[in-house]
């Protein structure tokens, strides 16, 4: 590039020394000016046919007298494209048209869509005997491209004055009509004089004029195609009924006609191609995709996306089981340390209670000692009575034995005393324990090994996702959970779904936004707390797909930007779509117990009646044998008697 800008310097000085300069050609400082006019980094790909001395003036009237500042400047010779360039949106385009060869140079930019957007082009064309009105001013070397929308094509119309007319020449779509819009005009006394000043090229051609625009939209349901707008069956094709209005409403903005294509699934690959609304978008079918669709990796490279328009999540919505589900109540009542602390303080009493006891018992003289031991109602001085009465105690039993001391009764008193206020709190932390639920399950995993069972909305990307899982956890819940082999797949409408959600104990796979809905009429206000979400899918939300390359992407963001500004797709979303309902009416909720919260208490009674009944044969059988024995004593003694 150095060695390029050496040469013209060493041209110029050479030109000016010999006085081989004409007179100046107009066309390098109308370049400049437009060039300069568009205030942007320009790199100029140009293909001229000028002498040495007009390629020199254009460069310096680019560049300035300090020829370093120009970002690129590259002439191309005959039968060559540029290069791909790092930065598109900086190059300019510059071709004089009455050049020889020049058809085929642009027949092959045109191949190669350098027509399209971000590039820019200036076409010179120094046809004078043509005018501005003239059918055929389009220039025949490009009549036949398709030079649409989005693109940035000035062309200069050289006048017999050497004065030239811009214009800015598109097609709405290909083999339309040339459309042409004033860019300005520019002559060697007054220079440039832009018409258009303001605005991108995307926002100064938004009325398309009646273009017929196809768009597909997804019905799951054949009946779907006659309640677009009548709110029946909401629930049913509910994100392609929201959004269909607001893409009537972007065709209104643009001016355009529709053209409905409907088709039953949002587009899968499938033995290497694509079927559904991704394939009609793939092969250029339609421009949009009306029903929005999971922004996924797969689909990134083939489609383009432009906007989000409803804010929905498919998930797992779960109401959150008891607390004795996931844990033993009884157990949990208390902290660890007050559990220690209580078996502690029981210990304790049960030490000073012992002491207490022998104290009396050896107080006593010989009389009384007499008159205790036949009296049942006073507590011996040995550990088994005494730890039964703690037993009872604990166990709010009571006692049938006692102390008849001072500082035995005051002990009595005290034992009782704490267990009773232990007592009571273990019962009210029960009680309010069974009121609340379990905050256990929060990710896939946790659910997957918990009791919950699954069920999932009965759609088409439902099936397609779960089915094709290949994360380990994912993988399990529909291998174990949905689809467990040998029982058909739990996929089930959303009514039926949320009303086993109602009853506890499943999780139902929906999208929240409709499943919401259903939840707010069947539900009750107690019911709808305590209600769980997980999300499963590893989307985001749903997006609006346009097909790859179309020339109204930049029409197409701007219109549903608008539309959602003003508050036309909040007005369908909040139509159609239900956030999660509020939780009112906890206070008044009763919650019955089941066997699942007792389970505990049964499993104690029943270890603690196998246990007295072991007990029970046990001192049967200790009685059997020292009757025995009795009797086996006695024989002996009258053999030994009858003997003597």
């Amino acid at each position: 590039m150095k060695f390029v800008l050496i040469v013209f310097v060493f041209i110029r000085i050479f030109c000016f020394e010999n006085g081989c300069y004409a007179e100046n050609d107009p066309k390098p400082s109308m370049v400049a000016d437009v060039i300069h006019a568009m205030q942007r980094p320009s790199a100029v790909i140009a293909m001229l046919c000028w002498s040495p001395h007009s390629k020199l003036q254009l460069y310096t009237a680019l560049a300035g007298e300090n020829v370093t500042q120009i970002n690129m400047m590259q002439f191309l010779k005959g039968g060559k494209v540029p290069e791909p360039h790092a930065q598109d949106q900086h190059i300019v385009f510059l071709a004089d048209l009455e050049c020889p060869n020049i058809t085929s140079y642009l027949q092959m930019s045109n191949t190669a869509k350098h027509f399209r957007a971000p590039f820019r082009w200036i076409l010179m064309d120094t046809g004078t005997d043509k005018t501005v009105d003239d059918e055929s001013y389009i220039p025949n070397s490009i009549n036949d491209f398709d030079i649409l929308v989005d693109s940035e094509v000035i062309l200069a119309h050289q006048s017999k004055d050497e004065s030239y007319e811009l214009h800015l020449i598109y097609k709405i779509a290909a083999n339309e009509s040339w459309k042409k819009a004033s860019y300005g005009t520019w002559d060697k006394r007054k220079g440039l004089q832009l018409e258009v000043t303001e605005g991108e090229i995307s926002l100064r051609r938004l009325n398309l004029e009646g273009y017929e625009i196809p768009i597909c939209y997804v019905l799951t349901d054949n009946d779907s195609i006659n309640h677009l707008f009548d709110n029946v069956n909401d629930h049913i094709d509910t994100i392609t009924k929201a959004n269909f209005p607001a893409t009537n409403h972007l065709c209104d903005f643009l001016n355009a006609r529709t053209k409905y294509v409907f088709t039953n699934t949002w587009g899968y690959r499938v033995n290497g191609t694509w079927n559904g609304m991704t394939g009609y978008l793939v092969r250029e079918e339609v421009e949009i995709g009306g029903s929005p669709m999971f922004f996924t990796a797969e689909r990134i490279s083939i489609v383009d996306y432009i906007s989000s328009p409803t804010p929905t999540r498919s998930k797992f919505v779960f109401r959150q089981p008891k607390l004795s589900y996931e844990n033993n109540l009884f157990l949990l009542s208390f902290r660890a340390t007050v559990w220690y602390s209580s078996i502690a303080l029981l210990l304790l009493l049960m030490m000073v209670l012992f002491l207490v006891t022998v104290w009396e018992w050896k107080k006593r003289d010989e009389y009384e000692e007499e008159k205790r031991q036949e009296d049942a109602g006073l507590l011996r001085a040995n550990i088994p009575d005494v730890a039964l009465l703690i037993f009872g105690a604990t166990c709010q039993q009571g006692s049938i034995v006692e102390l008849k001391g001072v500082l035995g009764r005051i002990v009595m008193l005290i034992l009782f005393l704490t267990l009773m206020f232990l007592y009571t709190s273990y019962s009210a932390n029960i009680v309010a324990l069974l009121q609340s639920s379990s905050s256990q399950i929060k990710t896939l995993e946790d659910l997957l090994h918990s009791r919950i069972k699954f069920g999932v909305h009965d759609t088409v990307f439902n099936k397609y996702y779960f089915s094709t899982a290949t994360e380990p956890v994912r993988k399990a819940i529909y291998e174990i959970k949905v689809a467990p082999r040998g029982s058909p797949p739990r996929f089930m409408t959303m009514e039926e779904g949320v009303k086993k959600m109602q009853k506890g104990l499943f999780a139902f796979h929906m999208e929240t936004g409709v499943g919401y809905k259903f939840v707010g009429k069947i539900f009750q206000e107690s019911e709808k707390c305590g209600l769980k979400e997980i999300q499963y899918l590893q989307v985001i939300d749903p997006w609006l797909a346009i097909r790859r390359n179309t020339p109204f992407k930049e029409m197409f963001k701007i219109g549903t930007k608008r539309i959602q500004e003003h508050g036309l797709q909040t007005r369908e979303n909040h139509l159609l779509y239900e956030k999660r309902p509020k939780c009112s009416g906890r206070d008044g909720n009763f919650v019955s117990v089941s066997m699942v919260d007792c389970y505990p208490a049964l499993l104690v009674l029943f270890y603690g009646t196998l246990f007295s009944i072991g007990l029970m044969f046990v001192e049967i059988l200790v009685a059997r044998r020292n009757y025995i024995l009795r009797r086996i004593h006695c024989a002996n003694t009258l053999n030994v008697d009858a003997t003597n």
